[in-house]
């Protein structure tokens, strides 16, 4: 049957005010047969906390239709006609502070909001009713979600325990008790919090409350998610999402798809996450879906793309608030990490210095990402500040041991690159399940006119020059013996077609006098930092090269290959040099590891020495 206008409402319900119609048309959505059954609920000088206004009643008692985040505008209309109502200060502070809690679906309202949630407070303390205080509490916590205040939170927490003791509400207990769950593990203390969700568990089960003991399992996914059970978390989340939709849990797929995402990225299938969570951005703009977007795609090593995403929604990240605002800070500072620009990375720094020492938490506990100190020490890599960096990651790997974190362990060892740490980061990776072991892959990418460098927790970028190309070709066949005349000619195998006609002195000579120009155009445009420039002098010096290369091969003059192989080598020589004498200076592990590993003469090396990755992603 299609949903009823409010006039045919009012046929079917004859005798009720206009307002009270209303109300009931908003709360049913015009079906007829929810539209009786709220009529009947909210019958006049029945009971229920609306002290004596139907109106009041229903948007009090009313459920939401929506998931979290997702307005429910038939919702948000009710409250707003219930609040223009006179009604006792109890009755009003209640109505306020759900109104309060349905505006977080809406990032703009971020104002009205405090505003609402302040006088819903005052009322309720002056009303002196512990469970209009605690009600209201509970959903200030929600309304006015603030990271830095933890502390504070477990301590609200607490006062919400004992207004819901005083008046007999086992449900408001239940919300106070999460909370105190969801305060301790953002700060840091897992064990405690695990005994505090023990308590819940216990206590909705005295309840008799489903939905309490499918909260618990989600957020038991999460903690074993955080020490390396994955095999365990996605029993859970199995068992989650059974008992969710048996429960008619609104939530349930939500909370299901953030534990399945988290382990498909931790086993090495980052890549089909992204779309999901583009979609949820579409769906739910001002919630930062985007950022977590941004982070799989860095994950599944998309960089390009998650970079454009990080200069995307920056701005808007900087500038926003809600249960969200901290895990995307923490994920745009994951991708900015790895490429971003200089001035991006220091506003995240300085955004998430406040919370060193402070896990990442999403919500009410719903995922936790790993320390606030890990992404510090990466970002302050970033900048070149080494120090920093060393003291944030030693302070992120001693929280990690503490907690028994042990994927994020792997993570955290990669990225400092002390002796040891990547040997121990592949071992634990490879006996927890990890498909990558963290810190195994480094990166010499092209961005532009520039070279991104990762090594580790070390990353710079770099003006383009030769030394790079060369590089970049060495370290992408790790153990081959490269040709000096090869590598500055572009690549290696290069070989003379048969039968071609060797080059006469005269023209041998010219050719050898234009790549000694050539050779001083290279070095005027590597000074001038012109990419442009370079690279067309270096199409051309590899085209004579080549000719060169050929007609010695097969003409059998071994003075001319000499000459030319040694000019080749030289120069390869001094290239490679300079880029290593700058990495010295920003990236000194990896440097000192491609010293280590980087063998020259007629012939090119990477010879893989030790302390460096498993394998290495470079530009095509």
């Amino acid at each position: 049957m299609d949903p009823l206008t409010e006039a045919e409402l009012g046929l079917l319900l004859p005798g009720r005010p206009g307002d009270v119609i209303h109300a009931i048309w908003l709360a049913s959505g015009g079906r007829p047969e929810v539209a009786l059954e709220v009529a009947a609920d909210i019958a006049d000088g029945e009971g229920g906390g609306g002290g004596g206004d139907a109106v009041a009643r229903l948007a009090l008692r009313v459920s939401s239709r929506a998931e979290f985040l997702v307005p429910d505008v038939a919702l948000l209309r009710l409250l707003e006609s219930a609040a223009a109502r006179r009604l006792p200060s109890g009755v009003r502070a209640r109505v306020l502070i759900r109104w309060a809690r349905e505006l977080l679906s809406d990032p703009s309202a971020a104002d009205r909001r405090r505003d609402l949630a302040a006088e819903a407070v005052r009322l309720a303390r002056e009303s002196g009713d512990a469970g209009t205080l605690g009600e209201v509490l509970d959903g200030q916590l929600h309304a006015l979600w603030d990271p830095l205040a933890a502390p504070q939170r477990l301590g609200t927490a607490a006062e919400i325990i004992e207004l819901a003791r005083l008046a007999g509400d086992a449900t408001l207990e239940l919300r106070g008790l999460f909370w105190r769950f969801t305060a301790l593990v953002e700060l840091g203390e897992l064990d405690a919090a695990e005994a505090a969700l023990v308590v819940y568990a216990r206590t909705g089960e005295l309840a008799g409350d489903a939905h309490a003991g499918i909260v618990t399992l989600s957020r038991q996914a999460v903690l074993a998610i955080v020490r390396g059970r994955l095999d365990l978390a996605a029993t859970l989340t199995d068992q989650v999402a059974v008992a969710g939709r048996r429960a008619g849990l609104a939530d349930t797929a939500r909370l299901t798809a953030s534990l399945a995402g988290r382990l498909a990225v931790l086993r090495g299938a980052a890549d089909a996450q992204v779309a999901p969570l583009l979609e949820m951005a579409r769906r739910l703009p001002g919630h930062f879906y985007e950022a977590t977007a941004a982070r799989v795609m860095a994950d599944a090593g998309r960089d390009a793309e998650a970079l454009l995403e990080l200069d995307r929604v920056l701005p808007a990240v900087l500038a926003g608030s809600g249960p969200r605002w901290l895990g995307a800070v923490a994920d745009l500072a994951f991708v900015a990490s790895r490429g971003g620009d200089p001035g991006a990375v220091q506003k995240l720094y300085d955004v998430l210095v406040p919370y060193q020492g402070r896990l990442v938490v999403w919500g009410g506990a719903n995922m936790v990402t790993g320390p606030v100190d890990d992404l510090l020490g990466r970002l302050a890599g970033r900048l070149g500040r080494a120090g920093e960096a060393r003291a944030h990651l030693d302070r992120a790997v001693a929280q990690e041991e503490r907690l028994g974190a042990l994927p994020w362990l792997c993570a955290t060892l990669a990225a400092r690159g002390r002796p040891g740490d990547r040997e121990r980061a592949r071992s634990l990776a490879a006996r927890l399940g990890l498909a990558v072991a963290p810190g195994d892959e480094w990166r010499l990418l092209r961005d532009g006119d520039d070279w991104f460098l990762e090594a580790g927790a070390e990353t710079v970028r770099l003006r383009d020059v030769r030394g790079l190309h060369y590089l970049r070709t060495l370290v992408s066949s790790p153990g081959s013996e490269i040709a000096a005349l090869d590598l500055v000619s572009g690549g290696a195998g290069l070989t003379a077609p048969p039968g071609e006609p060797v080059l006469d002195a005269g023209a041998r000579n010219a050719y050898s006098a234009r790549l000694v120009t050539l050779e001083e155009h290279l070095d005027e445009a590597d000074r001038a930092g012109d990419a442009v420039r370079a690279s067309e002098v270096a199409v051309e010096r590899a085209a004579l090269v080549a000719e060169l290369r050929a007609a010695t091969g097969l003409g059998g003059r071994p003075r001319l290959q000499s000459a030319e192989a040694e000019r080749a080598r030289v120069n390869a020589t001094r290239a490679l040099s300079t880029v290593l004498s700058r990495l010295e200076k920003v990236t000194p592990l990896a440097a000192g590891h491609l010293r280590a590993s980087l063998r020259t003469g007629s012939h090119f090396r990477y010879q893989p020495a030790a302390g460096g990755p498993r394998r290495w992603r470079v530009s095509s």
